[in-house]
């Protein structure tokens, strides 16, 4: 399913990519598909609105118009326009996850995805991008948060394959490890 995904999503995501080059829009662009993430993110109704394959595409073309219309840019909003014209409608998620991809490997950003028990401040934030972009020698670093209090406490910073688990809970699984191995 997900080879099948990208077969679909890369040409529309590069596509879009190509238009905003050529328009000097590729950061509004990438803003306008943080944007949407946000909000089919928070709206499952508006998710499984524009996934319902019997709602009709006028009906969801109109509710694009209504809901991003003024808040998005044109391209952006024809490219979701052709996707639910394409009965593509289910790939409007992926489609902005792998612009935001394209964007990131254009701007030489990595995709941080940090977990930590309460919110992170600010100094904490800078502190983690610089570890990343100690890790990865990338010149931008996106952080991507997530809170999880059973972690207790700590973070745990996922880029790619690698993780680096400075959690309470995982000091204390790997102390546990390490006593169980003593026997």
């Amino acid at each position: 399913m997900k080879a099948v995904r990208s077969e679909i999503v890369e040409p529309y995501a590069e596509a879009l990519m190509s238009i905003a080059k050529d328009n000097d829009l590729t950061e509004k662009i990438g803003e306008d598909m943080s944007a949407i993430l946000n909000l089919l993110g928070k709206s499952s109704d508006f998710r499984d609105f524009l996934n319902n394959p019997i709602i009709k595409a006028e009906s969801k073309k109109n509710v694009l118009q209504q809901v991003l219309g003024s808040e998005i840019q044109a391209y952006t909003l024809n490219i979701l326009q052709l996707l639910v014209d394409r009965r593509r409608s289910a790939f409007i998620e992926p489609l902005c996850q792998q612009y935001r991809a394209l964007l990131r490997a254009m701007n030489q950003t990595v995709l941080a995805q940090v977990t930590s028990a309460v919110p992170l401040t600010e100094s904490q934030m800078q502190s983690v991008q610089g570890k990343v972009k100690g890790m990865t020698q990338a010149r931008e670093v996106e952080l991507e948060t997530k809170i999880d209090p059973d972690i207790i406490g700590g973070v745990i910073i996922k880029v790619g394959s690698q993780v680096l688990d400075a959690s309470l809970r995982g000091q204390l699984r790997r102390l546990g490890l390490r006593l169980n191995s003593a026997k």
